[in-house]
């Protein structure tokens, strides 16, 4: 119980403002559009992996709000991109090492997800250079 109230002390809603449905409904149109094969559990996937490449953006736009980034949101952050990253990585080894390795949908939606962390890692790396605080622009 004592963990729930430090959660809710945390918690910024007049920061938190993010209109989710701005993310949801876009994916689901565009899986709609873009998939390998028109079924249920197909478009489901191709939802998912639209969704998760954008999901980030209300934690990168609350970070950048309340400019106060504590560290271990900073690394949490970082490393959810880097893992991403990792993933890019993957794909170029997997493309040229296996036969008929292709898959568009999800290297589209992974390079989206990378980059939309690239202005983040920057200013975590400046802190981290010069000692200082993460702090994002307003």
């Amino acid at each position: 119980m004592k963990h729930h109230k430090l959660v809710r002390r945390s918690y910024d809603k007049d920061q938190d403002t993010f209109r989710h449905w701005f993310l949801v409904l876009p994916c689901l149109l565009l899986a709609l559009l873009i998939h390998e094969k028109f079924s249920f559990l197909e478009v489901m996937w191709t939802f998912s992996i639209f969704l998760e490449a954008v999901v980030i953006l209300p934690q990168l736009v609350l970070l950048q709000r309340t400019r106060n980034i504590d560290n271990l949101t900073g690394q949490y952050v970082f490393l959810l991109g880097a893992y991403r990253a990792l993933y890019i990585l993957n794909w170029i080894y997997r493309y040229f090492t296996e036969p008929n390795y292709v898959h568009w949908i999800t290297w589209i939606s992974g390079l989206v997800q990378t980059l939309l962390y690239a202005d983040f890692f920057y200013y975590y790396f400046e802190s981290w250079k010069n000692h200082k605080k993460l702090q994002l622009p307003a």
